[in-house]
């Protein structure tokens, strides 16, 4: 008896077309560690096609060969090689002016190469994808992955054939939407599509997932703790080595895990002298090599302790965001960014308010710069939510996997500007838990808000922080200085607090009194009188002004804004400075001269 034949307009009627894509699920758990790892760059020219209707899952696109229209038994509505191209890493947003606000689905198709080698495995690294990506090899679903800003990894060998034609196509979609992270309502552009690099890894059988060399939290700055974690749950022997200082250290695995602490004396990193090692890791055939700084950072008090002596953060918030490459960014964007941060006399940057391109922490190990890195738990997500929970939860460790080796990496954010809720309080409990598991050398901080029924710095979740970062607008959003100055004194943390965030809008090249709004004037003025207050209370451990560039943003619609927000110091053209950077500029001279005088009065 035959097959009954398929009905060609189910498609048409069936809304849980989405539930099949849905799992496996993409996350922390596949990560590999990446340092000096030999890639095949799958950068270039892809084939693309916008999805408005998302008809590639219901029809199942990624199911139909590759072959010519005059080969087809039935129309399609797809042709996975022909069509529309763009660039890859690239914002679907800035390579077509039509694209530039869609919001939706997308199809990314090319031919990768099987590769040779038995007992290879080719895995993919996606270095991200906004938001959602599911990925396709040879007409197989192979899992999805959600969160805009960190990489993900896919191991292809199981659906691999031999030679160059094997179909890779990865369905991108950037909707915004109340259960992500972040949700629908945010304060910069939405940009979509595969937008940092993707690549190819050839590994052995079994490879480093993890391969992290710290300096051990003890305050004695003489021993290392390596934790090391394999692909399968084998047994057997690993080692650690860092040549400089002629250390091989054996580590015994088992179950594919090992913990080593060790003795050693390397000269500690700081941003006065930003020390890095060539670390190798070895098992069996399989080789990591990373670039490591070691140093200590802790509270005591109302200080942050760097390497054991007190440090002021010197900051400035920035965004991801370029006039032509939207929210890609080259190393030559980000070293101008370090730049002008170092002409500012920072030693430290907030990197808002999703994780950034991972060569930014790798720039900032080399150049001596500390950073606060997050992700987008912003505004009022859905706290209640368990798998809103997931998504944040899998950003945070993808995060901390990631950057884990980097000593400029001194903050885990967890969140920005959230209402203290109970749901909320709960959610963001569980992330601060998850950070100090998956990392117990950093301290952990949020974006907090103004208790407004006291008048004072307190958020529930305070208690739960190392560093509490602190937002407030006073001589902007709140026209005068004298909140800040009650607000202050109102305030009396156990813990230290920093000013995460504070600014005013200006467009560059717009000049008045300094009590009209919008003009250079009103902004200089703005940061002279938040300094000056916050000068006052020791608590305050540092600050990042918002910000360095002006932004993308839609939500800003004035004669002044026209989609920008311009609260930075710079213009979006990155070059025009605006009177406020020059006094920020003398502010922190001056911070760094006070430091310099505490220093040597302080020598024997």
């Amino acid at each position: 008896m035959s097959e009954p034949e398929v009905d060609p307009f189910h498609h048409l009627h069936d809304e849980a077309y989405a539930s099949p894509y849905e799992q496996p699920s993409l996350g922390c758990a596949g990560v590999v560690a990446m340092g000096g790892r030999a890639t095949e760059s799958l950068a270039g020219t892809w084939n693309f096609t916008l999805d408005l209707f998302d008809e590639g899952l219901r029809q199942h696109w990624y199911r139909d060969a590759a072959e010519p229209p005059t080969s087809w038994i039935r129309p399609r509505d797809y042709d996975a090689m022909d069509g529309q191209t763009l660039v890859v890493p690239g914002c679907w947003t800035m390579q077509q002016p039509l694209w530039r606000y869609f919001e939706g689905g997308a199809w990314y198709t090319r031919l990768i190469d099987g590769g040779t080698g038995a007992g290879v495995r080719t895995v993919l690294r996606v270095g991200a994808a906004n938001y959602q990506a599911r990925v396709f090899l040879n007409g197989h679903f192979l899992g999805t992955h959600r969160g805009g800003s960190t990489p993900f990894f896919v191991d292809l060998t199981e659906h691999l054939q031999s030679g160059p034609d094997n179909r890779l196509q990865i369905q991108v979609d950037n909707r915004r939407a109340p259960h992500r992270v972040p949700m629908d309502h945010f304060d910069w552009f939405n940009h979509g599509g595969l937008y940092r690099e993707v690549d190819l890894l050839r590994l052995p059988a079994i490879h480093f997932r993890r391969a992290e060399l710290q300096l051990q939290p003890d305050g004695s700055f003489s021993r290392l703790r390596a934790y090391l974690e394999l692909s399968a749950p084998v047994d057997g022997v690993a080692t650690v080595e860092l040549p400089a200082l002629g250390l091989r250290q054996e580590v015994s695995v088992r179950d594919g895990r090992a913990t080593l602490v060790f003795d050693a004396r390397p000269v500690l990193w700081s941003p006065e002298d930003p020390r890095l090692y060539d670390v190798h890791f070895v098992f069996g055939e399989d080789r990591v090599i990373d670039r490591i700084g070691f140093r200590e950072i802790r509270v005591e008090g109302r200080r942050i302790l760097l390497n054991g002596r007190p440090v002021y953060l010197r900051g400035i918030c920035v965004h991801e965001d370029d006039l032509e490459l939207g929210k890609c960014s080259t190393e030559e964007d980000v070293r101008r960014r370090f730049a002008h941060a170092r002409e500012l006399g920072c030693n430290f940057l907030r990197l808002a308010h999703y994780p950034h391109h991972e060569h930014v922490a790798r720039i900032a190990d080399e150049l001596g710069f500390l950073l606060w890195e997050e992700i987008p738990v912003y505004w009022a997500i859905r706290f209640e939510d368990r798998a809103t929970l997931d998504d944040a939860r899998n950003q945070l460790q993808e995060l901390i996997f990631r950057d884990t080796n980097r000593a400029s990496v001194i903050l885990w954010g967890v969140g920005n500007e959230n209402a203290d809720t109970e749901s909320r309080y709960v959610f963001m409990r569980e992330l601060v838990s998850a950070a100090r598991e998956a990392d117990p050398t950093r301290l952990v901080s949020a974006a907090c808000l103004i208790n407004r029924q006291t008048f004072r710095i307190e958020d529930r979740l305070a208690r739960h922080l190392d560093v509490i970062g602190l937002n407030e607008y006073f001589g902007w959003y709140e026209p005068g200085f004298e909140g800040l100055r009650t607000l202050l004194a109102n305030s009396s943390p156990d813990r230290p607090v920093l000013i995460s965030e504070t600014g005013a809008d200006a467009l560059a090249g717009h000049h008045g009194r300094e009590d009209e709004l919008f003009t250079e004037e009103c902004q200089a003025r703005m940061y002279r009188g938040q300094i000056a207050i916050a000068n006052t209370a020791d608590y305050i451990c540092g600050m990042t002004p918002w910000l360095l560039y002006d932004f993308r943003s839609e939500r800003r619609q004035t004669v002044f804004n026209r989609g920008f927000n311009r609260k930075g110091l710079i213009a979006e053209d990155k070059y025009t400075r605006k009177l406020a950077f020059e006094v920020l500029a003398q502010a922190y001279r001056e911070r760094q001269a006070l430091e310099a005088d505490q220093t040597a009065a302080s020598m024997p």
